[in-house]
């Protein structure tokens, strides 16, 4: 549900795809998409139970997110949301800033400390980048996880705790399990409920709402107004690849706000172009155009084949339903452009 101070900041900005009609769960997550509907709907299944989640998806995507609207949705919603990144912690610390330590457990420990598991206590602890969990540390987790129990650093004494530990990857963790980079028995305990937070390229239907929220949300913090979101840049927008996913989106739109000096947005949008390297005559060229030869340059390679593992879907490194939706906005049909001998879709 928007909060009045949302309501009141986008009163003024055009409602390309009103983020009252898309669906929307935390501050950002928000769209309407098949693909975005989906991960909705595996949160408000799994937020009630206390099934332990393993979120994954690419960097950018949102799966703290999705983890705090499992929380949110809870039972355990009044209670704390810890966080841990697990790369982001000197290994040798790692299990300190986890379960604890006792004063003088190690050099420089001259205070008691809780862990996370500890302040998380009745509540939900999120573990990001888990695959960056070291694997002398792993058989700790998984004794919690199974057994509720654990010692702090330097001290004999269990702790008993009841916490709901969700986790979340961009890496390919059946893969190190088979590689040996990552305990079977953790990954198993931790991916009860899957749920895999789709990039943005794969749901572009989700790019206007999103716009619109980011350019209502900066425009209020930087004391700015926009009254006014050309079509022709979202449409622009929605042809990105966006390798960052809804981070770069966030990003790219906050400096656009700054950068539009009137009531109309006016994003750097010759920062998405792909420039060619040698061809200078087509130095100028829109994002647009470049991204509809590409994928006609394909589509030829392919004799107009979309689907399958040799179609040009695979080759692009798109969703098959992604690509046909770019080739309605771009004008491309087999009719006008392909062959007409016999090839298929």
């Amino acid at each position: 549900m928007m909060d009045a101070a949302f309501v009141e900041a986008t009163e003024s900005v055009p409602q390309l795809v009103p983020v009252s009609q898309a669906r929307r769960l935390g501050e950002d997550l928000i769209g309407d998409s098949p693909a975005f509907n989906w991960v909705i709907q595996q949160v408000e299944r799994v937020a009630p139970t206390d099934s332990a989640v393993l979120i994954c998806g690419e960097t950018g995507t949102g799966k703290e997110l999705v983890a705090r609207a499992i929380h949110k949705l809870s039972s355990r919603r009044y209670a704390p949301f810890i966080k841990l990144n697990c790369a982001a912690i000197p290994a040798a610390l790692l299990e300190s800033e986890l379960f604890g330590h006792e004063r003088g457990a190690f050099t420089g420990a001259v205070t008691q400390q809780l862990g996370r598991f500890q302040l998380a206590d009745r509540g939900t602890l999120f573990l990001d980048e888990i695959g960056e969990m070291p694997l002398e540390l792993q058989p700790k987790i998984l004794r919690v996880l199974q057994e509720h129990e654990f010692e702090r650093l330097g001290s004999a004494r269990t702790i008993r705790i009841n916490v709901r530990v969700l986790a979340a990857t961009n890496q390919n963790l059946l893969q190190m399990v088979q590689e040996r980079r990552f305990r079977a028995d953790l990954y198993y305990r931790l991916n009860v409920f899957p749920i895999d937070v789709p990039s943005l390229r794969a749901r572009p239907e989700d790019i206007p709402a999103l716009v619109e929220h980011f350019v209502a949300r900066f425009s209020r913090e930087m004391n700015r107004r926009i009254d006014s979101i050309p079509e022709e840049v979202v449409d622009v927008l929605k042809l990105h690849d966006w390798p960052g996913n809804i981070r770069e989106l966030e990003n790219f739109i906050q400096r656009s706000v700054i950068m539009s000096s009137g009531p109309t947005l006016r994003p750097p949008l010759a920062e998405l172009q792909r420039m060619p390297k040698t061809d200078s005559c087509t130095t100028n060229r829109t994002l647009a155009e470049a991204t509809r030869e590409h994928i006609l340059e394909v589509l030829r390679e392919t004799k107009w084949v979309l689907g399958g593992c040799q179609g040009a879907a695979v080759r692009l490194g798109l969703p098959r339903t992604t690509l046909v939706y770019r080739m309605q906005k771009l004008g491309i049909s087999r009719e006008s452009h392909g062959s007409r001998s016999g090839s298929s879709i």
